[in-house]
This record gives C-alpha cells, structure tokens and sequence, in this order.
C-alpha cells in the first residue's frame, strides 16, 4: 500500500496508514546538530521547572532586599523635612515629626504583611526583616530626637510635678544695638 494513502476498511470509511515502508533513510538514521540531545521530555520539564523555581526564589530574595532597604530612603526624605520645619514649635514641625513618628510604628507592625509576598521555602527572610526593622528603628529614633528639640519630651522633673522649678536656660540670646 502507498504511503498516506486512504484506506478504505470495513469497520473505519476513512484511515490513513502511517507505517513507514519506504527505502528512503528514516529521521533515525541522521546524526542530532550539535548540542541537541534527545532527552525525555520530563526530565526537561523537571530541570525547567527546577530552574524556573529557582530563578522565582532568587527574584524574591532581590525584592525582599529591595523592599528592607526602602525605609532608607523614607529616613532620608522625613530628616530633610524635619530640618526644614525648623526648632520652633508649630503646625508643620509637629506635623513633621508626628508623621516621623507614626510611619516607622506601622511599619514595624506590619513587618509580617509586608515580607508575606516574598515567603517561600527556598527564601531566608531573617536578614532582609533584620534590616528593616533596624532601618525603622533608625527611623523612629530620628523622630523622638526631634520631639526632643523641640521640647515636647518630658526630660526633666518639673515636666512632671507641677511644685517644682524649671530647669535655668542654658542658653539665651541677644544683640543688636543698646540703645540708651
């Protein structure tokens, strides 16, 4: 019978016989191109897959990275702003330096939410949360120091019991002309 030719059978109206009887040489008998191997296919789905888990762990630890060090550029933005409002109480300053404080304290609740993404077993978190919690810390620091020189903080006793003296100025300042 030809080769692809339609084969009329009892049971089947159409078939096609796909044996190959041919003296023509056959696909097996040509040598592979170089680098070309005839694999099982799932062994190259396993090595695909293995590699494709790797490279999505190693795109996680960047992005857990990237996400730990992100507070960096908050502290520097929030020591700009502060230094621009300046020593003196006012809206700004305060504002200022309560959103200084507010930004790192939900920040460091909320260390599980933000690192949830990036969870896997091949993934180490510790370090990159070690770094953003200690960034924040950094963070929450440079807010009560400005609540310091501002002089919103209650360091001395008479801050807390009305009886007593306040504490002398240290400094003060004058200038300009005597005029007499």
């Amino acid at each position: 019978m030809d080769k692809g030719k339609a084969v009329m059978g009892t049971g089947r109206r159409w078939a096609v016989d796909f044996s190959d009887q041919s003296t023509v040489p056959s696909s097996r008998d040509i040598l592979d191109p170089p680098g070309f191997s005839r694999a099982s296919p799932e062994q190259d789905d396993s090595a695909n897959s293995r590699q494709k888990k790797d490279a999505e762990a190693n795109w996680k630890l960047q992005k857990a990275w990237e996400v730990a060090q992100s507070p960096f550029k908050n502290l520097m933005m929030m020591g700009f702003m502060m230094w621009m409002a300046g020593n003196t109480v006012h809206l700004f300053s305060i504002g200022i330096t309560f959103s200084a404080l507010w930004q790192p304290l939900s920040a460091l609740q909320s260390v599980g939410k933000i690192f949830e993404p990036f969870k896997d077993n091949k993934v180490e978190l510790l370090m990159p949360k070690l770094v953003f919690l200690a960034l924040n810390l950094g963070g929450l620091a440079l807010g009560i120091w400005k609540l310091n020189t501002l002089g919103l903080l209650p360091t001395h006793a008479s801050d807390w019991v009305s009886s007593l003296a306040p504490p002398q100025e240290v400094e003060h300042s004058g200038g300009g002309f005597a005029f007499h």
